[in-house]
């Protein structure tokens, strides 16, 4: 295994770091105006969500950090199938009685001392072992046999496991990412498009056999048919972007985060950036997005080797896709999720999980060619 420490080539890089934290400690400050009066309502305290989120997923996010950002990162390459495998069985203890429901979706796992979504680790995981796995061979992501199949196989085992969940939304930005991964590490075009088309098809499929999917899909296409029902929560959404206008109404002043808008604090939370702060705050966030995912390819183009610029790009990309997604479906651009925004959202695990992809970053950062 290679060495946990090894003296780096450069120094981190200092511009995806400051990006880093500006997003962390802006996401801290939302939160507090976010989540204030639904803290002070059901657990009268308005830092409740506040706190949870410093204790927990901050905490043991900055523990990731120093880990990803310390300890060389080829480290991970032979931990990556154990890491997996661990994954895997805790995603399967989701439907075991350790396993709790929430709003009718079965994606976390409470241990009675903590509880956590097994899903937001397979980010990390699953994108960490396709990086070690192609990284063992170049030639076999050019293979049909040896890498187009067996990549087909694990990504459908792993996508099977979210939707019945259901964490469809999880599903596809874990699987856009490992598409970026399997093309970074030298895979035909062909084979690409391949796996675009069938994961299309699937995902396609699965929307028109499931009923709220499907009622999800018609909410997004025509939100004003059915306002207080499929389409409430959009249209609410859309009042809050709205009503922000250029500059916000004021830090701390939304009137919709609390008795109109859902899920003010999680998948919501744009919507109460983009009313409070206006449209130059919104644009602001998206800029640090950018700035962050570009930092990302830019390490991935100089990474020393396969593993790291594998790595690189996926976890840039998974960063950038959630923001993406959760910015656009908030805007009416795509259809409404449950997946947080990073960095931003309340969540401890979604939070440690991005604190700690993005301390291997920097990591690899370090030893740029």
């Amino acid at each position: 295994m290679s060495p946990i420490f090894k003296k780096a080539r450069h120094r981190p890089d200092y511009v995806f770091i400051t990006v880093l934290v500006l997003l962390v400690i802006f996401g801290l400050v939302m939160l507090a105006s976010a989540s204030s009066d639904l803290g002070k309502i059901k657990f009268n305290d308005s830092y409740y969500y506040l706190k949870h989120q410093l204790s927990y997923g901050l905490l043991i996010g900055f523990l990731g950090f120093l880990a990803g950002s310390l300890i060389y990162y080829r480290f991970w390459e032979k931990l990556a199938p154990w890491l997996l495998l661990g994954n895997i069985i805790l995603l399967l203890l989701v439907f075991s009685p350790l396993g709790v429901s929430i709003k009718g979706s079965e994606r976390w796992v409470d241990f009675g001392f903590v509880s956590f979504q097994p899903g937001e680790i397979l980010k990390f995981t699953f994108l960490a072992y396709l990086a070690a796995w192609f990284s063992r061979s170049q030639a076999r992501s050019r293979s049909f046999s040896k890498g187009f199949l067996p990549f087909l196989i694990l990504s459908g085992v792993v996508a099977f496991l979210l939707f019945l969940q259901p964490a469809t939304t999880t599903a596809v930005v874990i699987l856009a990412a490992s598409l970026i991964v399997y093309f970074s590490a030298g895979a035909k075009f062909r084979f690409v498009i391949g796996a675009v088309v069938i994961g299309l098809v699937a995902i396609t499929s699965l929307i028109f056999l499931t009923d709220y999917r499907y009622e999800r899909v018609l909410g997004f296409l025509n939100p004003q048919e059915d306002p207080l029902g499929r389409g409430y929560h959009l249209n609410q959404a859309l009042i809050a972007i709205g009503s922000g206008g250029l500059t916000g109404v004021g830090y701390g002043q939304s009137t919709t985060k609390l008795h109109y808008l859902p899920e003010p604090i999680g998948d919501s939370i744009f919507a109460v950036i983009a009313e409070e702060l206006g449209f130059v705050g919104s644009i602001l966030l998206i800029f640090l997005f950018i700035i962050l995912v570009w930092r990302s390819f830019s390490l991935g183009r100089q990474a020393p080797d396969l593993f790291s610029r594998c790595l690189a790009f996926g976890f840039g990309t998974l960063i950038g896709i959630q923001a993406f997604i959760n910015m656009a479906a908030t805007s009416g651009l795509f259809p409404l999720t449950g997946i947080p925004l990073p960095f931003i959202s309340f969540g401890g695990t979604a939070l440690a999980v991005c604190l700690t992809m993005a301390g291997i970053i920097v990591n690899i950062s370090k030893y740029r060619l």
